[in-house]
């Protein structure tokens, strides 16, 4: 005799990028431990193909992971693990004060949202005459970035698949139509200006944020914090 199935509670939640309100439910104990598998396999591959999997399993495959901008991906991912796991995280975090000194704050996940600084624009100005306009770093691109790629080396490589269009005056250049060994080269020839224009865009997109105060243990000095990105929210 079979036993009988289990139903998952379904809840709500606003996809920051559009708008659109989808459901979802919190993931299952056999996606929970697929998820372990892969955190402690080290693997980031193997980490981004189970997140991607759960996402459109938990948003009944509303939610397309690999196409969706990143900031999508992880404020659906943090609204699974709190009605999967619980909705308060502790978290440990570097004091300001000493930056050497840890301490504990509660974090209430379903108070975390998307946001972004008000004077961000997905148009890098580059001239006068020459403009970007930039799309969202996606899941399936960051796949493809190895994660001994760091600093500005890293803002190069996703750069090149954030560029929507070039705009040369009234003349407009479509990313498809141009070749890697062209669009690798118009990168190179940023001066600082134009690549400290292209990092505030990255800087300044929308992001998991939010704003914490941490108490020192040693110091017993308060410190104001704002944590940002999935990470930051994970135990």
């Amino acid at each position: 005799m079979a036993l009988p199935k289990l139903d998952a509670p379904v809840y709500n939640l606003v996809l920051p990028s559009t708008g659109q309100e989808i459901k979802y439910r919190p993931f299952l104990v056999k996606e929970q431990k697929l998820l372990m598998i892969a955190q402690e396999s080290d693997d980031d591959d193997q980490l981004y193909n189970t997140m991607s999997s759960i996402v459109k399993s938990c948003t009944f495959d509303l939610v397309d992971a690999s196409n969706a901008p990143i900031f999508d991906i992880e404020y659906v991912f943090l609204k699974l693990r709190a009605k999967s796991v619980g909705e308060t995280a502790k978290l440990k975090v570097l004091c300001p004060d000493d930056e050497e000194t840890y301490g504990i704050v509660e974090v209430k996940l379903d108070e975390v949202d998307v946001q972004m600084t008000e004077d961000h624009t997905n148009i890098v100005q580059l001239s006068d005459q020459i403009k970007m306009v930039m799309k969202y770093p996606q899941l399936k691109v960051m796949k493809l970035i190895p994660s001994t790629v760091t600093g500005i080396e890293q803002v190069f490589a996703i750069l090149k698949y954030c560029i929507h269009e070039v705009h040369d005056g009234d003349k407009i250049y479509n990313r498809v139509d141009v070749g890697e060994k062209d669009i690798e080269d118009f990168i190179e020839s940023f001066s600082t200006s134009q690549l400290e224009s292209v990092i505030n865009f990255f800087n300044t997109m929308p992001k998991l944020r939010h704003s914490i105060v941490v108490t020192n243990p040693k110091t017993k000095v308060k410190s104001d914090l704002v944590l940002e990105g999935l990470q930051s929210f994970l135990e």
